[in-house]
């Protein structure tokens, strides 16, 4: 399901240490790397070739220290504007996951003020997203944690979370269903009986992966970042709808510019890194 990767490199960050972490997953280590870097443009011929070669010394630098396969790696250079570009070439590689690091701005228009590449990204490309805060550690992934609803996207995450756990006996998989309806928090059996959990189970228990179910209340974006974190989750899946029409899907979702939907709480306030499905609808 991941044959394709683009790493939207700025040089500073740990979105590096999420790509090393993901290319240690069985699943993963077949996939085609792109490692793409975006020189802001500059004023005079002499310049910007400067600050191309530099960008193509930090790609490489990238290369050697992660140690890729130099069959299955490939390096992008560009000039322009970083948002636009990293959508550009994530079409141009029909890439099936692009990696970015983000600054975990808690406010929305603070980062709209910021112009924050990765917010934009965010709203911008159709593309699955896996956002790394420049303040979080990233560990290797065997935790992995799923938000579960009714939604397609849910699905989706789902069938990520299983290739990604399919081959690692020592993986787990945490699903997590928030019922407002709920009158408390359950785990285990309880929770193995919520409709939408029992339905993903039936789906997990084909692999074999160790999974345990939690049924949360409460607000649900505080709610999976809080159980997330106290099983310490080294990946968090998270299905992030776009609802704007498609005349309307080059720009940004103000909602969710302002924080007001659940995939944007997650993303900046979760203790993890965060991989966001995607789709219209």
């Amino acid at each position: 399901m991941i044959e394709r990767i683009l790493l939207a490199d700025s040089g500073t960050g740990h979105s590096e240490e999420m790509l090393q972490a993901l290319m240690a997953i069985p699943s993963i280590r077949r996939a085609m790397v792109t490692i793409l870097h975006v020189v802001p443009p500059q004023i005079g011929a002499e310049a910007q070739a400067s600050k191309m070669q530099a960008g193509e010394a930090l790609v490489q630098a990238a290369i050697d220290r992660l140690k890729l396969d130099p069959e299955r790696v490939t390096s992008v250079i560009r000039s322009g504007d970083a948002k636009s570009i990293v959508c550009q070439v994530a079409e141009e590689i029909d890439t099936d996951l692009i990696i970015m690091g983000s600054r975990g701005l808690k406010s929305r228009l603070w980062s709209i003020v910021e112009n924050s590449v990765s917010q934009y990204v965010f709203q911008l490309s159709p593309r699955p997203m896996l956002l790394v805060q420049d303040d979080l550690y990233v560990r290797p992934i065997q935790r992995v944690t799923v938000a579960m609803d009714k939604s397609e996207m849910s699905r989706k995450s789902l069938s990520l979370a299983m290739f990604l756990l399919r081959d690692m006996p020592d993986g787990r998989l945490n699903l997590v269903h928030i019922d407002p309806n709920a009158k408390a928090e359950v785990t285990g059996a309880a929770a193995e009986r919520d409709p939408v959990i029992a339905d993903a189970l039936a789906q997990v228990k084909r692999y074999g992966i160790d999974t345990r179910c939690f049924v949360g209340t409460g607000k649900a974006g505080e709610t999976i970042c809080r159980i997330a974190a106290e099983n310490r989750t080294d990946l968090l899946l998270l299905g992030s709808p776009d609802r704007r029409p498609a005349i309307g899907r080059t720009l940004p979702d103000i909602d969710r510019l302002l924080g007001s939907s659940l995939s944007d709480y997650v993303r900046t306030h979760a203790t993890c890194p965060v991989l966001m499905t995607r789709t219209a609808g």
